[in-house]
């Protein structure tokens, strides 16, 4: 009988929990809404004492998060716009309630950790992943080591130029306005344009703007940190359209600037969706436990 890990998905909106080893193997899997914290952590908790016996839990969640291992609030989420969310010890419930290993990232490390051992980022030792969603967020990898710093990369908080005579809309991050996360989230999508974006055609004119909002962010992550590969994911992303017009944006913000054949010649390969599809998270959280 294989060793058993489970992992969590832990979003804004639901907790996806699985147990399994892989993409081909998962035995088990539930999505739990994310309301308060005790009830959360409550029923993710119970499902996993129902399954086998497991080695360890892996555990990629939305933040801010405190991920140094010395820190007295290791493992907690700290100061969140979720509402109740704010400094809740996420991995010490955990780990005290079914007293086993307990690994702990952001979701989009997670993810990448995924899409690094199984997808669209398999081979790879310094890439990038990026959800784009009801947030936006980034992590990845350099080097082989997932990034990690004085707290953790948070990409979607980037300034990028705000044109306001083309956009006049404000933003929507309650800490920035228009920042990258404040203008091309899905809930900045809904505000500009009064719809939700999934009821806007391909030809509306919000993608181009979409596009152009996230082809800069691109352009300064492959100016400062050279990825091998940039994978995108989350709602927004969905949308598949958004990818050509991405791709040539960033053609021609870079203009030939970085001589790099996986840029120059491949860009249909260089900035790609996640080969895990929406699993990417929860399969992370499974690659972070069998990493302990």
């Amino acid at each position: 009988m294989s060793v058993l890990y489970g992992g969590i998905e832990a979003g804004g909106t639901k907790f996806v929990c699985a147990v399994g080893t892989g993409p081909d193997d998962l035995h088990a899997e539930v999505k739990i809404p994310t309301t308060t914290p005790g009830e959360t952590l409550a029923l993710a908790i119970d499902f996993f004492k129902e399954q086998a016996d497991l080695a360890a839990v892996g555990i990629a969640t939305f933040g801010p998060v405190d991920l140094d291992p010395g820190s007295s609030t290791y493992g907690f989420i700290t100061r969140t716009p979720k509402p109740d969310w704010s400094n809740t010890d996420l991995a010490g419930t955990v780990r005290r309630a079914l007293d086993i290993p307990v690994a702990f990232d952001t979701d989009v490390n997670g993810a990448a950790l995924g899409e690094n051992r199984w997808g669209a980022a398999k081979g790879l030792d310094t890439f990038i992943y990026l959800t784009i969603g009801t947030g936006i967020g980034g992590g990845g990898m350099s080097g082989g080591r997932l990034l990690h710093g004085m707290i953790h990369p948070e990409m979607g908080h980037i300034r990028i130029p705000h044109d306001w005579e083309r956009d006049p809309f404000p933003g929507v991050c309650p800490y920035h306005g228009d920042c990258l996360e404040g203008l091309a989230t899905g809930p900045a999508l809904e505000e500009r344009w009064g719809r939700h974006s999934e009821t806007l055609s391909p030809e509306h004119q919000a993608w181009d703007l979409e596009a152009h909002y996230l082809a800069l962010a691109l352009v300064n992550f492959i100016f400062t940190l050279s990825p091998q590969r940039i994978v995108m994911g989350g709602g927004v992303m969905e949308q598949r359209h958004l990818f050509p017009l991405i791709r040539q944006k960033v053609l021609e913000l870079l203009n030939e600037y970085v001589q790099a054949p996986e840029v120059l010649d491949d860009i249909e390969g260089y900035i790609v969706p996640p080969g895990l599809g929406n699993r990417s998270g929860v399969l992370g959280a499974i690659a972070l436990a069998q990493s302990l």
